[in-house]
């Protein structure tokens, strides 16, 4: 940015901001109001703080008494896949109300929806019983209502609650805030804490992909996403705590009745009540929260699924990423993926939203590519049409090429409305495609409903699809800003997208990763990242079942080479890998590569690879951009294609 142009938005913003701080005095009497008004008293009294008995948290015990018992002194461990968003936000609920100890979670977005409130209420409900809680949350997304966190920073002396890396000492930045940092301080607002973790007791943990809002969990009546954690049970989860307890004590993160709009908050009106909680809707609230109390469903809907594993570990950046004065050495942290990814010998599955790859993973597919007998690499992300941020698919889009033809990637693009969407209407879950207005009950039996009885695998093909044609647009969530170009894109469905937000991989069917990183420049420089790894042949298939689900024919699309160019095949090709370089001009209109569904039929039974002679027989190009009611906004799409290589870097 030009030097003077930057000097006049300092000059606009800044005074903005300074006008917001706190003297030393006011923030030593903003602190100590929050102090004396946690309640000390407890709920219970008794040793085990009055936890629930759960099945799920009963892994544990399992797991640490086989460990204890091994002659090799080998751990054990249990692990769960979380695929649907109503077993995610079971366990969650389940695990707090066992919890004796201790209860820390650490996420990256915190909401005030359903979901999330349910969650810091039993959080709440846990600090009364005298389980102590620690809450951190990354600032860019964290709870947004001023009341709320000023009622939390008073709430119980057992609750703390701590905002990382917060952008001028505030916890709730306007837009200014955000430009001014943006121009003052890029690379520190930009350093973000991506890792989702929650440890109860340091016995059990979830980890992967989750935030704390209604779209992860399948409750939002206009976009949900398909993510993905897993539950470890076992001594590893130990690590998970040390690495939880080095943000937690990291300077970045600061005790939220420290930061100049609470404090303010405080200082005018002390501690206020938490607001009360009004559910949108407060049956299917209610039928989550029995059913976490329930044992049997936590042990058919959960622990039943639950796998004897013994080699897991948990590799997580350590908050030193965020401090210039500390380097972090290559392997160490989620940067060991990179090992692992580049130690593949026949298959690599790879699931990620947002395939924008960064110089390193491009080398290392590239070495995977150029190996004599390389590994079949096959990619599961979102098309246009499921993808929560347009700016990053441009990108996709942009690279179909190399993607395809450089790196030799199998590639497969979510629909918008999965024919067969790991989603369980039993716990509240709205199924893609369904009308809000026919939303199901949570009280239905999923019997009665696509997809079987509760706690079945995936439902039938077209079932939950409507004919109606209507233009529907997601709401903006905390991350999502006024622009219309950061908003998922009208599609030609009615009611809830869904749009991939897990990211997994299985290597040789041996090694299964869960976990935040993306495997592009972000997750790589600027998040600090986690994922669970487990080394176990059985596990690694479960999640290849899983990963496999989401690129079969009825929920994905196939990108493969176009049957017959629209013009010269050798001019194509060679125009659009020059263009394709370019991070300015890039408009050449035909691309290598499109979109294709597969054509079942007498002569065509089956799915086939892209490379069989036969595909273009059986798959039919429905376009690059599939399902998108776009019309003049499709110049958006081919706009950010051509000048917006430059924002790979923070992509």
């Amino acid at each position: 940015m030009n030097p003077l142009l930057r000097l006049l938005v300092l000059a606009l913003v800044l005074p903005a901001a300074a006008c917001s701080t706190l003297s030393a005095q006011q923030r030593d009497r903003a602190i100590a109001i929050a102090a004396a008004a946690r309640a000390p008293a407890v709920d219970c009294g008794q040793p085990d703080r009055c936890a629930e008995p759960s099945p799920l948290r009963a892994l544990a015990g399992e797991a640490f008494a086989a460990s204890a018992a091994a002659p090799d002194g080998a751990p054990h461990h249990y692990a769960l896949l979380l695929d649907e968003g109503g077993d995610a936000l079971l366990a969650r609920v389940n695990l707090i109300r066992s919890a004796t100890r201790r209860i820390d979670l650490q996420t990256y977005i915190f909401d005030t929806d359903d979901s999330a409130r349910l969650v810091l209420d039993e959080l709440l409900a846990a600090a009364r019983r005298g389980v102590r809680v620690r809450l951190l949350i990354d600032q860019l997304s964290a709870i947004a209502d001023l009341q709320i966190l000023a009622a939390l920073s008073g709430a119980h002396q057992n609750l703390e609650l701590r905002i990382y890396n917060p952008t001028f000492n505030l916890a709730k930045p306007n837009y200014l805030h955000y430009a001014a940092s943006v121009v003052c301080c890029f690379r520190r607002f930009n350093q973000r804490m991506h890792n989702k973790l929650l440890v109860v007791d340091e016995a059990v943990g979830i980890a992967g992909g989750r935030n704390y809002q209604d779209d992860y969990y399948d409750w939002d009546a206009q976009f949900k996403f398909r993510d993905r954690d897993v539950l470890v049970a076992g001594p590893e989860v130990r690590t998970m705590e040390r690495n939880f307890a080095a943000y937690w004590d990291d300077r970045r993160s600061v005790p939220v009745e420290r930061l100049n709009d609470v404090a303010r908050r405080l200082l005018a009106d002390g501690v206020p009540a938490m607001p009360p909680a009004r559910p949108a809707h407060p049956r299917r609230v209610e039928a989550l929260s029995q059913a976490a109390s329930d044992p049997e469903t936590v042990r058919t809907q959960l622990v039943a699924r639950a796998m004897p594993v013994a080699a897991v570990e948990y590799l997580a950046d350590l908050p030193d990423k965020h401090h210039g004065d500390s380097a972090l050495e290559d392997g160490v942290g989620a940067a060991g993926l990179a090992g692992l990814l580049a130690g593949a010998q026949e298959e690599v599955l790879l699931q990620t939203p947002y395939l924008v790859l960064s110089d390193h993973a491009l080398e290392i597919f590239r070495g995977l590519r150029g190996r004599e007998a390389p590994p079949q690499v096959r990619v599961s992300t979102n098309s246009l049409a499921a993808t929560d941020n347009p700016i990053v698919y441009a990108l996709t889009y942009k690279y179909k090429r190399r993607h395809v033809r450089e790196l030799g990637f199998d590639l497969f693009e979510y629909k918008p409305f999965p024919a067969d969407p790991p989603v369980d209407p039993a716990l509240g879950g709205w199924w893609p495609g369904q009308a809000p207005a026919d939303a199901p009950d949570p009280e239905v039996a999923r019997s009665e409903l696509p997809g079987g009885s509760l706690g079945g695998s995936r439902g039938s093909a077209g079932e939950a699809q409507v004919a109606a044609k209507l233009r529907t647009e997601t709401r903006p969530s905390l991350l999502r800003t006024s622009a219309p170009a950061n908003r998922p894109l009208p599609v030609t469905g009615a009611g809830p997208r869904m749009g991939l937000h897990a990211k997994s991989m299985v290597i040789d069917r041996r090694i299964a990763v869960v976990g935040t990183h993306n495997f592009d420049p972000r997750s790589e420089t600027y998040n600090t990242e986690a994922a669970v790894v487990i080394d176990d042949p059985a596990f690694a298939r479960a999640l290849a079942a899983s990963i496999e689900g989401d690129i079969a024919p009825g929920n994905s699309w196939v990108v493969a080479p176009r049957a017959k160019p629209p013009v010269l095949s050798g001019l194509n090709y060679s125009v659009g890998k020059v263009l394709e370089r370019s991070p300015i001009l890039d408009l050449w209109p035909w691309r290598y590569a499109t979109n294709y569904e597969f054509q079942p039929g007498p002569e065509c039974p089956r799915p086939l690879p892209r490379r069989d002679p036969e595909f273009h027989r059986c798959y039919a190009p429905v376009g690059d951009f599939p399902e998108v009611s776009l019309g003049p906004k499709s110049i958006l799409t081919r706009m950010l294609t051509a000048f917006g290589a430059g924002l790979v870097p923070i992509l």
